[in-house]
């Protein structure tokens, strides 16, 4: 007689087992029709599970995050069956659920052309309406292999046969396609009612460069077509607002071959990415930190002391010199410990607040560069605090305000949190560790804020609370992070002189705001499609003379607006003035000023925004004042 206990905390007893289905539909009939898995004491298993114990069950729908994975994976295998149809041929391998949807790998004579994926989506949507009931069976493993050997299927007989030989075998059968998995799926296919195929892309097997290439073909699924409609329109948005296209259409930066990963600023790219740099340097000053900067190259002797080498060192720059080993950094940690270590410290000395703009380097695989916001060299706005551990609840909560205020200053102001807390291989004891989660968390909780618990995610030296940023089109940027660290410092020798007038390794709190300032840069352009606010804009004003006899007016209204700190150019070339305007508001240039006889005669200018709007005409010393307010206000 189980004892079934509800996610709402409300119990029901049965008979004799009962499936997940069949415990939905007691609850009621409209959440048995929109069931898709369920789950048993946290683990996620198909409606027909039946169960036989006291148990907690939740039941899975559209609208819970894993009842979509479920609709996404059961997607992955829609499409292999009607890739198999069509293209009989085919060799099925690995289709893993991934971020807003599923890929699969397939092994196929040629590559598949997008008027191949139009074919295999309407395939899908036949199956899909076609409604095949989804069985689980299991079979032994040697049987598996056997089975898949025999259809044909060599990649999923070689997955098996890395599997343990006395384990059992999943497979899910829908009509005339089985597959290799551990579930859950939807009952039917009919349950499958929003999906795209997206693109194709090759693949090595097994993600080993020395093995054969595949074809990847990605799709998104999604619970509802509204779901996906909205989707793909975000993906529309994300197209138009992509930073690495603004970035060449402002003249910002560019990248290439020569330095993979590697920004290339130019002139206007540098001074937003510099106001960005400024105003965080103002932060600094205010909140009492030292800025400090540090070698880019340090012996492998302190990576390896610190943690970092074993670690990291496959995402390290290496070279070698006069018989040692050195690693261009990857982080600033060590570095600002060495600073800390010249002269002992008191208790009276702390807390100590380091920061750096420091740039480091690494080795990120080729395939996952992506402009600004993905590089191999980039510049962290790093701050290490070294405090007892009596102030360090005080430092965790004042750092949590400095970044919702920072955040906010750049038009960011829905901002999730995470605590993500100790991962299986790790530095220190476990009761340090419970140390510096239940800071982090009596922080977050002191506060009143909502956040998510992430286990097994934290540092290899320490956990942290992770502050993720969402766009304006609902896009999330994991940015800032609050680690505490009671280990590196004793690692690296570095101490205090306490009270008692012992020495003792101070507590060592990472944190960083912006994370990296090219992928920030690179976001705010995203998030304002290059409309950048005009304190952020590298560009406030081009002033255009409507003819060549105005050319001195207009360098004499921009050389007044530089005076007052306003980022001002002239175009005085010979194009129609139409042309001209159309041309800066291409490259969001937040003010268009026309200067022609009236506007030198009454000393004004004719101001145009970048969005088409007409001020009409304003005198120059009121449009100085504008201008001054509009930066200075940061708005």
């Amino acid at each position: 007689m189980p004892l079934i206990t509800l996610p709402d905390g409300s119990q029901r007893e049965y008979d004799a087992p009962i499936s997940i289905a069949e415990i939905a539909a007691d609850i009621g009939p409209g959440l048995a029709k929109a069931a898709i898995a369920g789950k048993v004491d946290d683990k996620p298993v198909d409606l027909s599970r039946k169960v036989s114990h006291d148990a907690r069950v939740a039941i899975l729908t559209e609208r819970d995050e894993e009842g979509l994975e479920v609709i996404r994976h059961s997607t992955a295998h829609l499409m292999a069956q009607a890739v198999k149809q069509l293209y009989p041929e085919a060799q099925v391998t690995i289709g893993p659920v991934i971020e807003n949807g599923f890929y699969y790998d397939f092994a196929y004579e040629r590559p598949f052309t997008p008027e191949d994926l139009e074919k295999i989506e309407k395939r899908m949507k036949e199956l899909a309406r076609e409604g095949h009931e989804v069985h689980r069976e299991v079979m032994p493993r040697d049987q598996a292999i056997e089975y898949f050997k025999r259809i044909g299927e060599d990649y999923k007989a070689e997955i098996i046969s890395d599997i343990p030989e006395h384990e059992e075998i999943g497979l899910y059968t829908q009509g005339d396609f089985t597959d290799l998995c551990r579930g859950p799926h939807v009952p039917h296919t009919g349950k499958l009612k929003a999906f795209k195929l997206m693109k194709v892309a090759g693949a090595y097997w097994r993600g080993d460069s020395n093995n054969e290439m595949l074809q990847r073909i990605y799709g998104t699924a999604w619970g509802s077509k509204k779901d996906l409609k909205a989707y793909l329109h975000r993906l529309e948005e994300a197209e138009k607002r992509d930073h690495r296209r603004l970035g060449k259409q402002m003249d910002l930066f560019h990248f290439q071959e020569e330095a993979p990963g590697m920004v290339f600023w130019h002139d206007k790219g540098w001074r937003l990415y510099r106001t960005v740099e400024n105003y965080m340097r103002e932060h600094l000053e205010r909140h009492g930190y030292q800025e400090i900067n540090t070698p880019q190259i340090l012996d492998r002797s302190l990576w390896e002391r610190s943690g970092h080498w074993e670690k990291f060192s496959d995402d390290m720059f290496t070279t070698h010199v006069e018989n040692r080993d050195y690693a261009v950094k990857p982080m600033n940690c060590p570095g600002h410990l060495q600073v800390y270590n010249q002269g002992l410290k008191s208790y009276r000395d702390l807390p100590l607040r380091m920061a750096e703009f420091g740039t480091v380097h690494r080795n990120e695989p080729s395939g996952t560069l992506h402009g600004l916001l993905r590089a191999r060299r980039f510049t962290q706005d790093d701050a290490h605090i070294f405090c007892t551990e009596d102030q360090l609840q005080a430092e965790v909560t004042d750092l949590i305000e400095q970044i919702f205020e920072v955040y906010s200053r750049f038009g960011f102001n829905d901002v999730s949190l995470a605590l993500s807390t100790r991962p299986e291989k790790r530095v220190g004891s476990d009761n340090l560790w419970d140390k510096a989660e239940d800071a982090l968390e009596k922080s977050l909780n002191d506060q009143g804020l909502d956040f998510r618990h992430q286990p097994g995610e934290g540092a290899f030296y320490g956990p942290k609370i992770e502050f993720t940023l969402h766009d304006t089109i609902g896009r999330a940027w994991q940015c800032g992070t609050i680690q505490v660290d009671f280990s590196m410092p004793g690692r690296l020798g570095a101490e205090f002189v306490n009270e008692q007038g012992d020495r003792e390794p101070p507590v060592m709190i990472h944190r960083a705001i912006f994370g990296s300032l090219e992928r920030f840069v690179g976001i705010l352009i995203e998030h304002y499609a290059g409309d950048l606010p005009l304190w952020l804009a590298p560009r406030h004003a081009v002033v255009m003379g409507i003819t060549d006899k105005h050319a001195d007016y207009a360098a004499e209204v921009a050389r007044d607006l530089r005076s007052r700190g306003v980022r001002a150019q002239t175009d005085l070339r010979n194009e129609k003035i139409g042309f001209k305007i159309r041309e800066h508001s291409l490259a969001h240039v937040p003010y268009m000023l026309i200067v022609g006889d009236r506007e030198r005669e009454e000393r004004s200018v004719a101001v145009r925004k970048r969005d088409g709007e007409d001020l009409g005409s304003i005198g120059l010393d009121e449009l100085g004042r504008r201008f001054e307010d509009e930066i200075h206000s940061r708005k």
